[in-house]
């Protein structure tokens, strides 16, 4: 399979607060500003001081927040402090899951990469990744080589975690977290502006023609208005949706999935389901985005972040039907929901690629490593199928006004064709962050190739 994938990747660069440096660390580098900060927050950093507000904060609350560094002198110092002892790894949702796809045996994965470092390329996955640089494909293992000495600024997300009881001392005040939390200190201008690297662009409309499928996300980056207070994300939204409509002029049969992501506004989240929902084959998201986009269009959201499975069909099916999308992927902890307005769709071959997906996730957070799919599986056959996602397949399927003969619970719905498969839990999960995009991207490479 040869796959598009766009349009956000980054470097995640993960700390564990250390309480008693970090204490030493804020007598020494905080204005006399902080205590006022602390009850007026700045929301953005554009000094030390800011950093250290918003990481105190999440602390003092227990919450997690995501901060935009918008001085480079403080993202030079945020690298010189504490990059070289983080944990290092690929972060945003395309990267992701373009690596998802390689590991798990698709043959060609073309990543759009807003800034192509030597950094960043070491972070992707050297089985099936290829760029597109300077008008010519190089696989990811070459293209290091390639890259000028005058590399571009990485884009990197710095990731503080806490746990319970961390306790830090500001001005002899001890504050300690009720709960755990991370705090988030970002640079990452490019993807804010779902920037799009003009070798991907010629190459997806160059290669369309030979491509099996595209995997998009990014759009919940987007800002209301940029650093200039320019009010431009619609524009962005539009750019990229005509970059869609010509691959799909170019390809009709390419299969397009959206992923949604989190979006911190109800505005850009709208006009990107809206615009997208015609020329997307299949949007994913999970509940909590699903919530917001319900309660956004008057659907209680309740029941849903409540994880009752038949209300979070039912939001799907009339979100679906509102906007003209064909059909959407719904995963949550303990299940994952397809609701298709697509008769013709063969069940048992999306409860294959369902499960398929519902194990690399759980081989994934057991590990958070990824490998071949033998591997994966193996280590998912050992893995529990969700208790609750069993009781909720069966809620479900009490509902249904027409049960399908196939392998789970499938049937009709208010006229969609439904299918839910209960997750695996892993007792012991070494990582929870990425997984809804593993689901996703595997879900869609295991459908893509029962199809073809």
């Amino acid at each position: 399979m040869k796959i598009l994938c766009a349009y956000n990747a980054n470097i995640d660069s993960i700390t564990h607060v250390e309480a008693g440096s970090l204490s030493r660390m804020i007598e020494e580098h905080s204005d006399r500003d902080l205590t006022d900060k602390l009850e007026n927050p700045p929301g953005a950093i554009s000094s030390i001081s800011d950093f250290f507000t918003g990481l105190v904060i999440c602390i003092r609350d227990g919450t997690g927040a995501e901060w935009l560094i918008q001085d480079m002198n403080v993202f030079e110092w945020l690298k010189e402090t504490f990059l070289e002892g983080s944990l290092m790894r690929m972060g945003g949702n395309m990267g992701i899951m373009a690596n998802v796809l390689s590991e798990l045996g698709a043959s060609k994965v073309i990543p759009n990469v807003a800034s192509l470092t030597k950094l960043q390329s070491s972070f992707f996955s050297d089985k099936a990744i290829f760029h597109p640089f300077n008008g010519k494909l190089y696989r990811n293992s070459e293209i290091e080589n390639r890259l000028p000495d005058d590399e571009k600024t990485e884009l990197i997300h710095f990731v503080f975690d806490f746990k319970k009881g961390d306790t830090i001392v500001i001005s002899g005040e001890r504050i300690s977290a009720p709960r755990e939390n991370r705090f988030i200190a970002t640079y990452d201008p490019l993807n804010f502006q779902l920037y799009i690297d003009e070798d991907f662009r010629n190459y997806s409309q160059a290669h369309a023609v030979k491509m099996d499928g595209a995997i998009i996300s990014g759009y919940h980056m987007l800002q209301e208005k940029d650093p200039q207070g320019s009010e431009d994300y619609k524009e962005k939204i539009d750019q990229s949706f005509r970059l869609l409509q010509n691959w799909k002029r170019i390809r009709p049969e390419l299969h397009i999935h959206v992923e949604f992501g989190h979006f911190s506004s109800g505005n850009i989240a709208s006009y990107t389901f809206s615009t997208l929902s015609p020329i997307a084959d299949r949007i994913g998201m999970n509940e909590d985005e699903l919530a917001m986009l319900a309660g956004l269009n008057e659907i209680d959201p309740k029941p849903i972040t409540s994880m009752e499975p038949v209300a979070i069909t039912e939001a799907a099916i009339d979100l679906c039907r509102a906007y003209g999308l064909r059909k959407m992927l719904v995963h949550t902890r303990e299940f994952v929901v397809s609701v298709s307005s697509k008769k013709e769709d063969d069940p048992e071959i999306i409860i294959e690629a369902m499960n398929f997906g519902a194990s690399c996730a759980a081989a994934f957070a057991c590990t958070e490593k990824l490998a071949d799919r033998e591997t994966m599986l193996a280590i998912a056959s050992g893995i529990k199928e969700s208790k609750p996602g069993k009781q909720a397949s069966s809620e479900l399927a009490d509902q249904m006004q027409k049960k399908l003969e196939c392998s789970t619970v499938c049937g009709i719905h208010n006229s969609y064709q439904i299918t839910i498969v209960p997750t695996r839990i892993c007792d012991d999960p070494v990582s929870t962050v990425g997984l809804g995009d593993t689901i996703s991207a595997a879900i869609f490479l295991r459908e893509l190739e029962l199809k073809s």
